[in-house]
């Protein structure tokens, strides 16, 4: 059963889960691995009463490429890894970005790199879901802050996956995922709910990859009626792997532009105290809600420091973060992480504004006080 429009006190694992089921998700394979398990168990436990299927693959590789599978079957798909789970996955989203295949992967970040310490929080995947795959392409990676924000943007996940025909990436961190607070759910009538679009011309005349005005295609679902291919390959308008030059300038050009042509539709971001800003610090994740009380805390004595947090850190909120910063000396970027979002900042920022860093590198969150006294002692001189 979904426990719509009931109020839990539970975990960010948990309101993935939730969010998921009421988005219309109905197959999950994965493969347990801390911290995620808890949404894979979870999945076991309330799919099957739902008439969908669980499906515990012998590994990460098998798990991904099974809903890849399900969705080019026509159901709304989903896993869950951690770490190096999400490592062994490139290749399979690759695979989706290709075949422009609309699946749902949550990555909950830890401690690394490689096996790391499973069951502590990182925030060290942030490039790895924009570069993990190889070659050309866009891709949409959503990080919430809280256990509500979780669920309400593992919703919108399936939502841009179904409207873009895209891999979406929902990151989660080791924080998030055991964190409890109070959650709705939210039922389908509240929320939107995008389905996949189907074919409006017969099968005689269908191309799976002709687009719309937006670059987006119309893929009928295996066993709808109509003849398509799935290929890896370059390919043209109908699937066929073809070697011309042409070719595969259109399927690159197409796989990246229907993303960037619609980054204003995708973004989203959080701003507080910019309107006057000399100071503003970037984060993202639930460390954010840290920095964001250590600046409500320097504005009740005067400071002039603002607040901005992208979620979704691609395609990052480039134009957002430069309005957010237009009366500011300094940009500060916080994270749990030797360095992964202070790059798409600088990349970001068109002013000569100063831009310092805060990389806090222990599992144990810092306090307000902890950030403040690094940002008044090693960045603010």
């Amino acid at each position: 059963m979904i426990d719509e429009n009931k109020v839990l006190f539970t975990h960010g694992n948990q309101a993935v889960v939730e969010g998921a089921l009421v988005a219309g998700c109905r197959f999950y394979a994965g493969y347990p691995i801390t911290p995620s398990s808890e949404i894979a168990e979870e999945m076991s436990r309330r799919l099957p009463r739902l008439g969908g299927i669980y499906v515990q693959g012998e590994d990460e590789l098998a798990s991904i490429n099974m809903i890849i599978g399900a969705s080019m079957a026509g159901m709304k798909s989903m896993t869950a890894t951690s770490g190096p789970g999400y490592s062994l996955m490139q290749e399979g989203i690759g695979l989706a970005v290709a075949t422009e295949t609309p699946i749902v992967i949550v990555n909950v970040m830890r401690a690394g790199p490689s096996t790391g310490i499973a069951s502590k929080p990182w925030q060290g995947d942030i490039m790895q879901t924009k570069f993990g795959s190889h070659s050309d392409y866009e891709i949409i990676t959503l990080y919430p802050w809280s256990v509500q924000e979780a669920f309400d943007l593992t919703i919108e996940a399936f939502n841009l996956a179904e409207k873009y025909m895209t891999p979406v990436i929902l990151l989660s961190d080791g924080m998030l995922a055991r964190m409890r607070e109070r959650l709705y759910v939210k039922s389908p009538d509240e929320v939107e709910i995008i389905e996949r679009r189907k074919p409006t011309v017969p099968p005689e005349v269908y191309r799976p990859y002709s687009r719309d005005e937006n670059l987006i295609p119309t893929i009928a679902s295996f066993g709808d009626g109509y003849f398509i291919i799935r290929d890896s390959l370059s390919h043209d308008e109908r699937g066929y792997y073809l070697e011309k030059p042409e070719v595969q300038a259109l399927y690159v050009w197409v796989l990246n532009e229907k993303i960037r042509r619609n980054t204003d539709k995708i973004q989203k971001w959080d701003e507080k105290f910019t309107d006057d800003s000399e100071v503003v610090f970037v984060a993202a994740g639930p460390i954010a809600r840290i920095v964001l009380s250590m600046v409500r805390e320097a504005r009740k004595e005067g400071l002039k420091w603002g607040f901005f947090r992208p979620i979704t850190i691609w395609p990052f909120p480039e134009n957002q973060l430069n309005k957010a910063i237009k009366h500011a000396s300094h940009v500060i970027v916080v994270e749990m992480s030797y360095g992964k979002l202070i790059y798409p900042v600088r990349w970001s920022v068109k002013s000569n504004v100063e831009i310092g860093h805060i990389p806090w590198l222990s599992y144990v969150a810092p306090s307000p006080n902890d950030i403040r006294q690094i940002a008044e002692r090693e960045v603010l001189v």
